[in-house]
């Protein structure tokens, strides 16, 4: 093996290491009753009292509920425009389709932070303010899901679209009886980002939402978190960063290879 190839992987596993640690600490602490010691490592017994007691105190239910209907949602939608998008953007010749690739291209490139104030102002005038279509109303356009869908339907033959049509295929029955099945890649690889993002995303949440009908679990955790910061009861607040990071990490353990195969075959297409 290369030294260089030796090198990338050293490098490649400390920074595993670093990433590693925050999450066995939170591990070990939301499993091991409460102590004022702070260690990575078991220095208590074995409990799940931590577990019961956040269950207790914080409806994990209700967020639980909330996120999944605003991941679910959001995709859901999404997954339709990005699908209509993108294959108007690749098989559709129209004026000003350079124009739209740029607008595109810009909305990459922008964070999303940036668009705070005038999305609050928007969620505001619409009288949406403390619902879960605010926290949603935002991301239903997908720039990065527009382009990858783009960039896909294009690697597939124009043949396919003029033989539907001479069997007296529909525009829409092209779409998603043809593109939308063989850009199954494609939609893996954003599922992986949208989904990941909606479920850890704070910031938005935390500004459009006051009710516990509405919150997340990110937001959820915060509000918890800042209750009881004064105990440092950090037990009780790991267990409830574990139950909520924990759906996400099975879900990469179970379909980590299909996840990558997705980001590989989408980026050669």
């Amino acid at each position: 093996m290369k030294i260089k190839n030796r090198f990338v992987i050293l490098v490649t596993f400390l920074v595993g290491i670093i990433w590693f640690v925050p999450f066995l600490w939170m591990t070990v602490t939301a499993f091991t009753e409460p102590t004022f010691r702070m260690s990575i490592l078991p220095t208590t017994p074995f409990t799940l009292k931590n577990f019961a007691e956040v269950f207790h105190l914080v409806p994990l239910a209700q967020y639980y509920l909330n996120t999944i209907i605003i991941v679910v949602v959001t995709f859901s939608i999404q997954f339709v425009i990005i699908t209509l998008g993108g294959y108007a953007l690749a098989r559709g010749n129209f004026w000003g389709e350079k124009i739209v690739m740029g607008i595109i291209f810009m909305q990459l490139i922008i964070p999303n932070d940036v668009l705070i104030i005038p999305n609050y102002i928007t969620i505001v005038k619409l009288s949406l303010v403390d619902t879960k279509a605010a926290i949603m109303l935002p991301f239903l356009g997908s720039a990065m899901g527009l382009f990858l869908l783009r960039q896909q339907f294009k690697t597939m033959p124009e043949a396919l679209t003029d033989a539907a049509r001479i069997d007296g295929a529909s525009t829409m029955r092209i779409i998603w009886q043809i593109y939308a099945p063989n850009a199954k890649a494609a939609y893996l690889a954003f599922a992986m980002v949208s989904v990941s993002y909606h479920w850890n995303n704070f910031l938005w949440p935390l500004i459009v939402t006051n009710s516990v009908e509405n919150r997340p679990l990110t937001v959820g955790l915060a509000v918890f978190a800042k209750a009881t910061e004064t105990a440092l009861v950090w037990g009780d607040i790991c267990a409830c960063a574990f139950a909520i990071c924990i759906p996400l990490l099975l879900a990469f353990f179970f379909f980590q290879k299909q996840f990558i195969n997705s980001f590989v075959s989408a980026g050669i297409k």
